[in-house]
């Protein structure tokens, strides 16, 4: 009996410590793992470090053809920096603690992977660009209409991007809007309601016809419609007073409004590669529409001439 209760002794405290030294093992694993991630993030903010720069007192975070398909989160160490500039890094999303980034004047994310925008966005209050050409952006959160600091957007080339929400005429600072090569049918009535916006792109897309109440934007000087499915323009464009520049090539125009004759305000206008009829004349030295009707106002110009100098040499006799 006694040496059965000296066994069991031995085998317990050989379990004890058997099971005190699993638990130190175990304990070191945690703490070395602890230590690797500790270095792994110290490492990262070094060479994230490295991509900071000052420019016109403003610090900003710039990388360029390298690999980050995700951004680190002790990337928030960072918090104070006002603009990003990350192009062609394969960049796949736009990490959630973007929001963390009060100080944000600039998010440039051009030409990466990017398939959309976070909801956290719109705790960017004081953003003034955004910048999400040639990604692969399909949906716009109603949240981005929280930045009510906004001035400048660009979409262009997102190509499945078709819709953006209602919420969007919130924008009220929102001045140059870039959502070219996309798959808009429409121009959506929450762009034709921004209260400012000055310079508007839309070319490449599938628009099929315009707004009967364009003239609503009232500040808009710069239309790009170009390589669109156009048949016909709204007569109420011939209101658009800050309409300075106008570019229609590559649609299915056939027709000019009659109206836009009387518009002096118009610069450039291109409608060229439009099966157009001619039926109106509009000031060729000051404007471009194309060859045909180039060509058509310069045989205009040439019978005038010829009138007048018959007109000079018959005076003259």
């Amino acid at each position: 009996m006694v040496g059965v209760a000296v066994c069991s002794s031995v085998s317990s405290i050989k379990a004890l410590w058997e099971t005190r030294i699993r638990r130190w093992k175990e304990e070191k694993g945690e703490e070395e793992e602890l230590s690797l991630g500790v270095w792994e993030d110290r490492a990262t903010l070094a060479r994230l470090k490295q991509k900071l720069q000052t420019e016109d007192g403003r610090l900003v975070l710039r990388i360029e053809q390298e690999e980050w398909e995700t951004l680190p989160g002790c990337l928030v160490q960072f918090s104070q920096v006002q603009e990003w500039q990350i192009h062609r890094t394969g960049l796949q999303k736009i990490p959630h603690f973007i929001s963390s980034f009060q100080n944000l004047l600039v998010l440039d994310l051009s030409r990466n992977g990017v398939t959309e925008i976070p909801r956290q966005i719109g705790k960017l209050t004081r953003l003034r660009e955004l910048l999400l050409s040639y990604n692969r952006v399909q949906f716009v959160p109603e949240e981005l209409s929280s930045c009510e600091s906004l001035e400048r957007l660009e979409l262009a080339m997102n190509r499945d991007l078709d819709h953006l929400p209602d919420q969007f005429r919130n924008l009220k600072k929102l001045q140059h809007l870039d959502l070219s090569m996309n798959d808009f049918t429409c121009l959506p009535d929450c762009v034709v309601a921004l209260p400012v916006l000055e310079w508007l792109d839309m070319g490449g897309n599938r628009l099929q016809h315009l707004p009967e109440d364009i003239d609503r934007m009232e500040k808009l000087h710069t239309l790009w419609l170009q390589r669109n499915e156009l048949e016909k323009l709204p007569d109420c464009i011939s209101r658009m007073a800050s309409l300075d520049t106008l570019v229609l090539s590559c649609n299915k125009l056939r027709d000019i409004p009659p109206l836009m004759e009387d518009m002096s305000n118009l610069r450039f206008v291109n409608f060229r590669d439009n099966p157009l009829t001619l039926d109106v004349t509009l000031p060729y030295d000051r404007e471009m529409f194309g060859r045909e009707f180039i060509v058509r106002c310069a045989q205009h110009a040439l019978i005038d001439c010829i009138k007048m100098n018959l007109y000079l040499i018959s005076n003259k006799s």
